[in-house]
């Protein structure tokens, strides 16, 4: 087995990628390079797409579509622990979503630089709800779009739909986010532990905090040290996306942290495992879905699932591994197929 110092990217440093437009046709002959040069071991990439590729014609025309359960976002808590709870609102348009966004009081405050803006939303966070169009099913990219589309990425996450005829939303079907100053994602690992990939389609920035997988473990540790009663009522209660902690207290702790922050018309791809959260700078909107690679399989065959709600995604990974570990599924169907796993 390979020693890990001797992987590349030994540092977890987010690594940037500048696809030519001949490397950006085969999506997973891609993503397969980005490992090579050991970006997973981050649990985030960013792309930057070639310059003349665009996903969308115009985007003067989306002004009608409906965000059918915008959430507003209450947050609770103090000095970087928090809790954050989703009040379901009644749907609205972009059109009006814009407008609200743009209001005095959901306005990003003025700022001089990333870090001081980053201060002002953990300083805010609790103060003025804003609004996230999380989970609107569906694609803004022309039918047209071959590469990189985020409605057809065929990779090995398509068997289940293939071979089942299941489709999960927003795992193997996109999803757009609408986003203003200030929503958030809650620190969490992709369903069953996949891959995910967004693309920022317009508007402005997105930031995103992330924990290398090899470190994991022991934000989980830490925050079940933190929410105790949250861990005892659920195995997997981060999966609630519920959960913020701020950086400070990550660093605090010792677990490994790395920020980016991803423009319009940028991609972050995350690695499986990859522990991941982060907020809005305005009005924006990112479309993103799950994809997974050979070497997911063992993630999700170890994934720890929400015991405690009934719609909760779960993929059986009997048909993954019948398909392609074959020669394991023995050992896997009598329960004796858990070898750690390297994340390097």
């Amino acid at each position: 087995k390979k020693q890990k110092s001797l992987a590349p990217n030994p540092a977890f440093r987010i690594m940037t990628f500048h696809p030519t437009k001949e490397e950006f046709k085969d999506f997973s002959r891609y993503i397969a390079y980005m490992e090579s040069k050991g970006a997973h071991r981050a649990g985030i990439a960013k792309i930057i797409p070639p310059k003349d590729w665009k996903p969308r014609r115009t985007y003067d025309d989306i002004d009608d579509l409906i965000i059918p359960a915008p959430i507003q976002q209450v947050v609770t808590g103090q000095s970087g622990l928090f809790t954050q709870y989703n009040i379901q609102k009644k749907p609205m348009s972009v059109r009006e979503f814009r407008k609200v966004s743009n209001t005095e009081k959901f306005s990003r405050p003025r700022h001089a630089d990333f870090e001081e803006l980053e201060r002002k939303y953990w300083k805010n966070l609790t103060f003025n709800p804003p609004l996230y169009g999380a989970d609107v099913n569906g694609t803004l990219y022309d039918p047209d779009v071959m590469e990189w589309n985020i409605g057809h990425l065929n990779t090995i996450l398509d068997t289940v739909e293939k071979e089942s005829g299941i489709k999960i939303k927003g795992v193997n079907t996109p999803y757009l986010y609408f986003g203003m100053w200030k929503s958030t994602f809650a620190w969490h690992t992709e369903d069953m532990d996949l891959y995910s990939i967004n693309y920022l389609h317009f508007g402005e920035p997105k930031s995103w905090y992330v924990v290398p997988p090899e470190n994991g473990k022991r934000l989980e540790r830490l925050a079940k040290g933190f929410f105790p009663g949250s861990a005892q009522s659920c195995e997997a209660f981060l999966r609630h996306k519920m959960t913020l902690i701020s950086p400070s207290i990550l660093r605090k702790y010792g677990i490994h942290l790395e920020k980016v922050t991803q423009e319009a018309g940028q991609f972050i791809v995350t690695f499986p495992y990859a522990y991941h959260s982060g907020f809005n700078h305005g009005f924006n909107c990112a479309e993103a879905t799950n994809f997974a690679t050979l070497r997911w399989i063992d993630y999700g065959k170890q994934a720890a699932l929400c015991s405690c709600r009934k719609d909760m995604v779960k993929i059986s990974m009997d048909l993954f591994v019948r398909k392609f570990q074959p020669e394991r599924f023995k050992l896997w169907k009598a329960g004796k197929d858990n070898a750690p796993i390297d994340h390097s």
